[in-house]
């Protein structure tokens, strides 16, 4: 190894060359990029004592797999533990263990860095380059191969971070005093993104959803958010029990088919919207609760269509006309 760097190590250590400087070309030799790795050799015997039994090369799995140096500021490898870490964030089991969750991205990994605690940041240097406050608690230099088979996408960008799922405590008197959504059953991770999107660009910051409502960290609701889960905070508990602790003068809006017309009806400022699930609209222990039952009407009255609208375009549809409402 030395002697392609154009020393000879016995002849070095025979004129007393210091074991640290040895060590300094042994570490050069090794991060210029050197594959093989000589089977059996023993460095101890080059360089002895504890120089010797820091640099034990066992066979080709080399020093980079026993991690002998400490690692720098921005480590320049992504291990295959650390890349079969970060894919099975993909299984809500592992979320859940982990308590942590992907993003991938140049506008979401922005978004999300300063709201959530980061974990792990991997991205190209040049992103990291343009970026030089991305703050995490581990940073990887990679390149796109290396980035592509860590990520989830199919075209993936120069960027994607582990973050730490936050824990919120929400105010009690919060559907008294602002207008916020419950979920009851939506299950398509897409609808839930997109809802979490609609909810920041109308001002709403709470949202409570049910057990089986889809999980606001899977990977393909995280992407569908587009950064807006960063100023939406999810509560995840049975629906029933909240509503059942509402005074009665509390609006508790739904969309029915039999509802009354949206655009005709008194809306308020402050209360709670449900919307139901994709197949099976609101249920009906949901509904029990609910005191304001509206009506999105499709134009022109009484001409065949569609025989409902997608949740998520019904929630923008639905927030578009309460903002509207009460901005007269």
């Amino acid at each position: 190894m030395l002697q392609r760097l154009g020393k000879n190590p016995f002849l070095l250590r025979k004129r007393n060359v210091p074991v640290c400087r040895l060590m300094m070309w042994a570490c050069q030799y090794f991060f210029v990029g050197e594959s093989r790795m000589l089977d059996g050799i023993i460095w101890g015997d080059l360089f002895g004592g504890l120089a010797g039994k820091v640099l034990l090369l066992q066979g080709k799995k080399g020093i980079r797999d026993k991690q002998l140096f400490p690692p720098t500021k921005n480590q320049i490898m992504l291990s295959k533990n650390k890349i079969k870490w970060i894919r099975s964030l993909e299984l809500k089991k592992f979320r859940k263990e982990e308590e942590s969750f992907l993003a991938e991205g140049h506008k979401l990994v922005g978004d999300l860095l300063g709201h959530f605690e980061c974990r792990l940041l991997v991205a190209t240097e040049e992103w990291l380059a343009a970026h030089p406050a991305a703050q995490a608690d581990e940073r990887v230099v990679v390149d796109r191969d290396e980035l592509a088979r860590a990520s989830l996408l199919k075209a993936p960008q120069d960027v994607l971070a582990v973050f730490r799922q936050p824990s919120y405590v929400c105010p009690p008197q919060v559907v008294v005093d602002e207008l916020c959504l419950a979920l009851d059953d939506v299950q398509d991770p897409g609808n839930l993104g997109t809802i979490v999107r609609i909810a920041d660009w109308f001002g709403i910051r709470h949202i409570f959803c049910s057990p089986a409502t889809a999980d606001l960290y899977n990977p393909k609701t995280v992407q569908a958010t587009m950064g807006a889960m960063a100023r939406v905070q999810l509560h995840y508990a049975p629906l029933v029990p909240l509503l059942e602790t509402l005074r009665a003068d509390v609006p508790v809006y739904g969309t029915f088919l039999d509802g009354d017309d949206l655009y005709t009806q008194p809306l308020s400022a402050a209360g709670l919207i449900v919307m139901g699930n994709e197949g099976n609209g609101i249920s009906a222990a949901v509904a029990r609760h609910i005191n304001r039952r509206l009506l999105i009407p499709n134009y022109p009255k009484g001409a065949p269509t569609s025989e409902s609208l997608n949740v998520a375009v019904a929630t923008a549809v639905v927030c578009a006309e309460f903002r509207r409402a009460v901005s007269r």
